[in-house]
């Protein structure tokens, strides 16, 4: 079993280094540090979906200010973006690792975070759903060469992605499937295309609900697009053959400007948030116009070489009972 487990561990690296060098290319992204860590009480950390609780532990060393444990680096990106006096058209991507104490435990998720999280200045005019959809299109090429390489290095192992990716909002989506639940709708077109970008997610539905919540500070989900819906961020699905769903890969957008970061606090009853730091530089006219995303590492190689848990393609916390019942099934967790 350890060689297997060997062997499993380089097919791991392989797929990181080939796609991370794809997209660097495809995107023009710079590789740059990332913390692990960030201040409390400066607005820099994730919030996601404004519930779940960072990791949070004083520093004595700074009269016990307290630090919390990175939900990913949406906002510290185009922080990063701005002291490295970057140029449109040039972006950074960082290793990112990342702990979220309240994910639920899943064949697809864990309490350890590890994704590509990348950043790119663009224009102001540049806040468009084209835009938005062209950097899609980059990001999916360079899932799709990946998996054409990992073919070519293991055979058995079949590339299963379509060769374009599907546009759909969240509010054609609901139209399309009116009486399925948000996951349900996902299953639904991530079968039937194979891979999906699924746009303007955050902002109220027809139905007075929500695709799915996102926090208001970083995407932009309550601006109204060209195509006449609202949202210039999205989440790119494949279907995943053998766990016979959709397959959430990467959330990604164009972040918020001045006008859509003060709507958005309004609209989730944050506006109180205005006065901190990474607040007060985007009001300020501090930062650059951006557009990013955090790209699962755990979950694309999950995807590409075609297994059943995360905890198969990465070493996290798991209680007894999961681990002798995956075993049973024949899953050996790092």
């Amino acid at each position: 079993m350890s060689r297997a487990l060997l062997l499993r561990e380089q097919a791991i690296s392989f797929v990181k280094q080939e796609f991370e060098k794809g997209l660097q290319q495809n995107l023009n992204l710079i590789p740059v540090s990332g913390p692990l860590v960030v201040l409390d009480g400066t607005g820099i950390n994730d919030d996601l979906n404004s519930i779940e609780r960072p990791v949070k532990f004083p520093i004595k060393s700074l009269d016990d200010q307290k630090a919390v444990v990175v939900h990913s680096l949406a906002k510290w990106k185009r922080i990063r973006l701005k002291e490295l006096e970057l140029e449109v058209g040039e972006g950074i991507i960082t290793d990112m690792k990342a702990l979220r104490p309240d994910e639920d435990y899943s064949p697809i998720h864990s309490i350890y975070v590890d994704q590509w999280d990348w950043e790119k200045v663009i224009k102001p005019e540049d806040r468009k759903l084209e835009y938005l959809k062209s950097t899609v299109k980059s990001i999916y090429k360079s899932i799709k060469e990946t998996e054409q390489i990992v073919e070519a290095k293991y055979p058995t192992i079949k590339a299963v992605l379509p060769q374009e990716i599907t546009f759909i909002s969240s509010e054609e989506l609901l139209q399309k499937y009116p009486t399925f639940s948000p996951k349900e709708r996902e299953n639904a077109i991530t079968k039937e295309f194979g891979a999906v970008f699924i746009y303007g997610i955050g902002g109220e539905l027809s139905n007075g609900e929500f695709h799915d919540a996102r926090a208001a500070d970083y995407d932009d989900w309550s601006t109204e697009n060209e195509a006449g819906y609202k949202g210039l961020n999205g989440d790119i699905l494949v279907w995943n053959p053998v766990l016979e769903q959709a397959f959430e890969l990467s959330s990604m957008g164009i972040r918020v400007d001045k006008s859509a970061l003060l709507k958005q606090l309004e609209l989730r009853g944050l506006s109180d948030r205005k006065s901190l730091f990474f607040h007060t530089m985007l009001l300020e006219d501090q930062l650059t116009e951006s557009i990013g995303g955090g790209i699962g590492q755990s979950r694309l190689v999950m995807f590409m070489l075609k297994l059943r848990h995360i905890g198969e393609v990465q070493a996290s916390i798991w209680d007894c009972k999961t681990r002798e019942s995956l075993k049973k099934e024949g899953i050996e967790l790092l």
